[in-house]
């Protein structure tokens, strides 16, 4: 039997009244690969007496994210500060923000020489540099939107964690998953009895074949040395969600996997350092930086394009012939793992295995959970659950985005907590989020190692 979940049903799941008001739609409400974001149904709390300010620390893509939200909700958020060193990026988050230019800042440190001025600090700088603004916000006594991963240290983690303790603020980390309807309703499921007692689970995160060359082969965090290690830069998402929905502490972990495919041994013959270098077999390659890029226009979001969209094809091959982006994928700086295989021992013996994929034609989380009186199967827009009692199949579906609809949830409920200074209508602070963190560390200790890791909190 198929029941598809209604906005009417929705609300009564989420305890809200069929009669609340849906946010309005947005030209802003999109992520950074240009896809429209689904917003609240509701806001589930009250409006708050005046808009939050916030200063943001980092205008790339997860910045505007999270900063768009203002623009939407102007009566809620209101960015009043940016700081960012790339010209182009702080110029055009300013004056979508209306920020005056005395609160326009090249770098972080900058921000935190000035005697506090706002009420949070949005963090989306680069993974490795997470920490030094999140623990000057905290001395600042500022509240914090931390992207994930907290920090790529373990001491990193557990010192921030400790500060936002001591100086009792909220950090609420950006685990969006959390607040997707879709995890939300899994996890309802998971533990109202449906499928009995929870046995094991299977969770894959397929990364994309060329989401994988983009960001982790050509990318941003090509280098887990330099960045993350990709297990927390990729997947700290899917180690949180799976904790989450378990509700249950991870004891051991075991994790296997490496980079098989882009290495310099596996470059075609004929191929070149550059895809514009008269590579002899670019046109038939499926990682062709010349065809995502320039001839397709897709995967942009990491270049900084002019508004004139005619000199667009000007500053692509520019990417194209001098930055990270133009490199032969064979011929990378890069050391992430394109497959990745864990598994994972949780509280009261349920075993749990991840695999994160990199050469895949999809993507979108897959998961299954198995119960002893029933299994879930799904694949993030939808899931079909098993009644083994009585062989009755249940369908819930829910129209998604790349996040399941999770990333404006968050900015919605982090608002809500720092108005009313309750970290209690958060379900990612960095209290909660920490473990997922730690079982992350584990995981790459046991794969270099080639062991079994307990996890220690």
């Amino acid at each position: 039997m198929s029941n598809q979940l209604s906005r009417r049903d929705w609300l009564r799941i989420m305890g809200i009244a069929a009669g609340s008001s849906a946010l309005p739609l947005s030209s802003f409400a999109r992520n950074e690969m240009g896809e429209v974001i689904h917003l609240p149904e509701n806001l589930n709390l009250h409006k708050p007496a005046k808009a939050i300010t916030a200063i943001t620390c980092g205008a790339g893509n997860r910045g505007n994210v999270y900063g768009n939200f203002a623009v939407t909700y102007p009566d809620q958020l209101d960015i009043v500060g940016v700081a960012e060193p790339i010209a182009i990026r702080n110029e055009r988050y300013a004056k979508k923000h209306n920020i005056e230019a005395g609160n326009r800042f090249n770098t972080w440190e900058e921000v935190f020489k000035r005697p506090k001025f706002a009420d949070a600090v949005i963090i989306s700088t680069p993974d490795n540099l997470h920490y030094g603004p999140c623990m000057a916000a905290l001395e600042k006594g500022y509240d914090v939107l931390l992207e994930k991963p907290i920090s790529p240290s373990e001491k990193e983690c557990r010192e921030i964690l400790a500060l936002a303790k001591k100086k009792g603020r909220i950090v609420a980390v950006c685990h969006v998953l959390r607040y997707a309807p879709y995890f939300m309703k899994l996890k309802e499921m998971m533990h109202n009895g449906s499928i009995g007692q929870i046995i094991s689970m299977q969770h894959l995160e397929p990364i994309h074949h060329i989401h994988m060359s983009h960001s982790y082969v050509r990318g941003n965090w090509h280098n887990s040395k330099e960045t993350t290690p990709i297990i927390l830069a990729k997947s700290c998402h899917d180690l949180d969600i799976i904790k989450w929905m378990l509700d249950k502490h991870c004891t051991h972990m075991s994790a296997h996997g490496d980079v098989k495919w882009f290495r310099k041994e596996n470059a075609p013959e004929g191929s070149t350092a550059r895809c514009t270098d008269g590579c002899k077999v670019e046109g038939e390659c499926p990682y062709s930086a010349k065809k995502i890029y320039f001839d397709k226009r897709q995967w942009l979001h990491h270049f900084d394009l002019p508004e004139d969209k005619s000199k667009h094809g000007d500053v692509i091959m520019d990417y194209l012939k001098n930055s990270n982006y133009g490199k032969c994928v064979y011929r990378s700086n890069n050391d992430q793992p394109d497959h990745y295989t864990t598994n994972m021992l949780f509280e009261d013996n349920i075993t749990v295995s991840f695999s994160m994929e990199a050469f895949t034609s999809y993507d979108g989380r897959r998961t299954r959970v198995m119960g002893s009186l029933g299994d879930i199967v799904g694949d993030m827009s939808s899931f079909k659950h098993t009644d083994f009692r009585t062989g009755k199949v249940t369908e819930w579906k829910q129209e998604t985005d790349g996040h399941g609809g999770g990333d404006w949830r968050l900015v919605a409920d982090w608002i809500q907590a720092v108005s009313q200074q309750n970290p209690a209508l958060l379900s990612s602070t960095i209290d909660a989020s920490i473990e997922s963190h730690m079982m992350g560390f584990a995981a790459e200790k046991s794969r270099k190692g080639k062991m079994t890791v307990p996890i220690k909190m």
